[in-house]
């Protein structure tokens, strides 16, 4: 009897290490799967949330609310230093990536620290259409196009409860070193034949209009001789949504477009006569405001130009 009980006890053992190793190899093979299929379900997720903003800076400098200690003035940084935004220390406050959002972000603040002819300080990028060289540039006649899309992501209020107002585009004028000589300016600074603002959560454009229409050249270079329009705004409201900006210049012409859907057209004698200067393009984030605390953002997923 006790032969055989012995026998049973060993052939039960046997029979429970082998369940028991059945088992626990089953339990690695489903835990093993499930390792597998998390690790492979965090890679998914990580390149799901990396995204990079669709702009080739090779062809634009910025200029940031930094102050350059050898100028006394703002931050300027060309081609090809600015290809590096990501990494340089002059930049990575005023200019970064949102991986999140995939957008390219200006940020901006009053400081002391501004460009000549303004009380403003931006982070805004600057056309150029030799990358390094700011004399080289475009009339109408010649034309071309700047297509963005973007979103203002914050912007301050001011002590009454009111946003404050961001240039978010802009087509800028230039004289020509022999026009600049000519009327005997110290710089080449022209006027901007175009501002687009976000205010109040729309898009408001304004425009140049000639005092005298009677004017020709060289008298016609001087800024003094060129008003502010009384401007217009667009009837949709953006808010804090992204949109589309279209920027069209033609001889004599300028068309601006929202959404794809809205257009304000300029197509009179002061855009004809407006082809005396060279232009460039900018976009970005030149701040309205020089009330303490404020700030604001704006956040670009493209930007092209075209000529």
């Amino acid at each position: 009897m006790n032969f055989f009980r012995e026998k049973l006890v060993v052939c039960l053992v046997i029979v429970f290490l082998t369940v028991n190793a059945i088992c626990q190899e089953k339990t690695n093979s489903v835990t093993d799967s499930e390792v597998k299929t998390e690790k492979k379900d965090k890679r998914k997720k990580k390149n799901k949330k990396i995204k990079l903003p669709n702009i080739d800076l090779s062809h634009w400098s910025v200029t940031t609310p930094a102050l350059n200690l050898k100028t006394g003035k703002a931050t300027s940084v060309e081609p090809p230093e600015i290809l590096s935004y990501a990494t340089d220390e002059r930049l990575i406050p005023y200019m970064y990536n949102d991986s999140t959002s995939g957008t390219l972000v200006f940020y901006a603040y009053p400081s002391g620290a501004t460009t000549a002819n303004t009380k403003y300080s931006r982070s805004e990028l600057r056309e150029q259409m030799v990358p390094g060289d700011n004399n080289t540039n475009w009339t109408f006649s010649q034309g071309g196009t700047m297509k963005g899309k973007l979103a203002v992501d914050e912007v301050s209020r001011d002590s009454n409860g009111k946003y404050h107002k961001v240039i978010i585009m802009q087509i800028h004028g230039r004289l020509t070193d022999e026009q600049r000589d000519l009327i005997g300016q110290k710089d080449n600074n022209a006027p901007p034949i175009l501002k687009i603002y976000w205010q109040d959560g729309k898009i408001r454009v304004k425009t140049k209009e000639l005092k005298n229409l009677n004017l020709a050249e060289p008298y016609i270079l001087h800024e003094e001789v060129w008003g502010d329009d009384d401007g217009y705004t667009f009837k949709q409201e953006v808010g804090f949504k992204k949109f589309t900006l279209e920027v069209k210049v033609s001889d004599g012409k300028m068309v601006v477009v929202l959404n794809n859907s809205e257009y304000k057209v300029y197509e009179n004698i002061h855009m004809k006569k407006w082809n005396v200067f060279e232009n460039y393009f900018k976009a970005g984030n030149y701040f309205q405001s020089k009330d303490e605390g404020a700030f604001a953002r704006v956040k670009y997923y493209e930007l092209s130009v075209t000529h």
